[in-house]
């Protein structure tokens, strides 16, 4: 079945973890194109505030205040959209905590919990808005990661969690397919993006948080789901660098460990000491922000992204990153593992 969906203009679009980040910046940009708005997140106060910002700017927003990780509140949510708006176009999964720290010393509770989030609660989503839009049509817009194609160390769970999510939202997709239902399912898979993510992580090690480089700006990835709550797109990776790392994790599996194995740890940490360790895992962060405090350069577009979604451009990029992706091939054979089990060349 041919799947049509309605300009941003005339949608009703719900966002899961709205109250900061690629939500927040998905919300905002929205609202600029007259979509009509459902933001759900943890935090009230953060909901209520960034409601109130939308309508004095002419648009039309509401909030509830749920935890994904509760089938119960999903279903509020859906149940606020379609009292309030009649319904909805387009279900946005964006809702995610992470864990910094090695796979031996988190805690069962907290790996639970950070599956109830990132996993069970885009299930949950996925379900509800899948229910609804069989009958009117529309899209699901889960937000994955590179992580759904490759994993880092210190983000083991994370990682692992948006495997999940990949493989959910393929399985949905299909089965929505097999029955001709008239929904565009997406994943998003962003690289490093400079929101408050590392500041809401929970923190096992002694040192602040950051994003290994290359870093994107939020509003690259709340455009990308804009054009995918227009456009039906199978997934969508933002930034070049995410095209490389999953081409490299597929083709040169063993240059990506070498390489995460050597650098990953180090660049995910700062030479200052840890503060607010405990994140917002358990209990909303302080949110109401888009973007984090990266101290590097942060990249304001991706070629790369920006051209897999206009077909014309796509052949030319592609081109680019097999270049790459054939480089990292060839010095893959100049690999060899020593007798401790490392790499080298």
């Amino acid at each position: 079945m041919a799947i049509t969906l309605k300009p941003l203009k005339d949608q009703v679009i719900v966002i899961t973890g709205a109250s900061s980040g690629i939500g927040l910046a998905t919300a905002r940009a929205a609202a600029k194109k007259g979509a009509k708005l459902v933001l759900a997140s943890r935090n009230r106060e953060a909901l209520e505030e960034i409601v109130e910002q939308i309508t004095q700017k002419g648009g039309e927003a509401i909030h509830v205040t749920a935890d994904v990780g509760k089938q119960e509140d999903v279903q509020r949510i859906a149940d606020a959209a379609i009292t309030y708006f009649g319904g909805f176009d387009t279900w946005v999964n964006d809702a995610g905590v992470s864990i910094y720290g090695r796979l031996q010393e988190v805690t069962d509770e907290d790996n639970r919990r950070l599956f109830d989030t990132n996993f069970w609660g885009l299930v949950y989503g996925s379900l509800a808005a899948a229910k609804h839009l069989k009958a009117r049509g529309g899209a699901i817009i889960n937000i994955g990661s590179v992580l759904s194609d490759v994993s880092i160390p210190l983000q083991g769970m994370y990682a692992s969690s948006k495997h999940a999510v990949k493989g959910f939202t393929d399985a949905l997709r299909q089965e929505l397919g097999e029955e001709d239902a008239p929904i565009s399912v997406t994943l998003i898979k962003p690289t490093g993006i400079n929101t408050p993510y590392p500041q809401h992580a929970r923190n096992y090690t002694d040192h602040e948080l950051t994003l290994p480089a290359p870093v994107y700006a939020p509003e690259e990835v709340a455009n990308a789901i804009l054009h995918a709550a227009t456009h039906p797109e199978r997934d969508i990776l933002i930034g070049g660098s995410a095209k490389i790392m999953s081409s490299l994790n597929k083709y040169a599996p063993g240059v990506m460990d070498w390489v995460n194995e050597k650098t990953m740890t180090e660049q995910q940490m700062r030479n200052e000491p840890a503060r607010h360790k405990e994140g917002s895992l358990h209990q909303p962060g302080h949110d109401g922000r888009v973007h984090g405090n990266y101290e590097g350069h942060v990249m304001k577009t991706s070629l790369y992204t920006r051209a897999s979604m206009h077909p014309l451009l796509t052949g030319a990029v592609l081109a680019v990153a097999g270049a790459v992706t054939a480089v990292a091939l060839r010095d893959n054979t100049r690999l060899k593992k020593n007798g401790n089990g490392n790499y080298v060349i």
